[in-house]
Formats: structure tokens, sequence, C-alpha cells
């Protein structure tokens, strides 16, 4: 059976999520074996490409979640709530 990891954080970096964000998801969902699907407001996208996460428009303290399938799950999913959860780093 499949691991499935879900965890949902609210963006907290004041631009939402732009194209630098967006870009910091796919890298470091990339460096996973795990699929990796994000959503908000009903929509789901593969969180693996930069253009479909674009469409995703979340703007600032809106919810996402992300849902990785596959062996390291759980470790792709905490980095990525980490990574939403520190603004994206933009105010460093």
């Amino acid at each position: 059976m499949t691991q499935e990891t879900v965890q949902k954080v609210r963006i907290r970096n004041a631009a939402g999520l732009h194209a630098r964000p967006c870009h910091q998801i796919v890298t470091t969902a990339r460096q996973f074996e795990s699929d990796l699907f994000v959503s908000t407001d009903g929509s789901e996208v593969n969180g693996k490409s930069i253009l479909e996460l674009m469409t995703l428009c979340a703007p600032c303290e809106s919810w996402i979640s992300f849902r990785a399938r596959g062996a390291d799950s759980d470790v792709l999913v905490a980095r990525l709530a980490a990574l939403v959860e520190a603004g994206f780093h933009e105010s460093d």
C-alpha cells in the first residue's frame, strides 16, 4: 500500500502564491520520489508543475493543502509546510 500524507497550511507571505514561491515548491518537490498535489478552494494541481501551481492564485492568509503519495511523502509534506510557514523566506 502506498503511503499518503496530507497537511493544510496558511500562506503567510504578503504576495501569496506567486512565481517565486511556486518555484520553491517545485524545486523542493522534485527532490523527492513521491507525487505531490497542491489544492486550494476546490482546485487541485500537480505540485511538480510550476505552470499548474501558478493557476491556484492563492493570496496571503489563504489555506493550501499538500497531498503527497509515495515512500517519502511525510518528509516532503513536512518540508513544504515549513517553507510555507516561513513565508517562503521572502522577508529574510
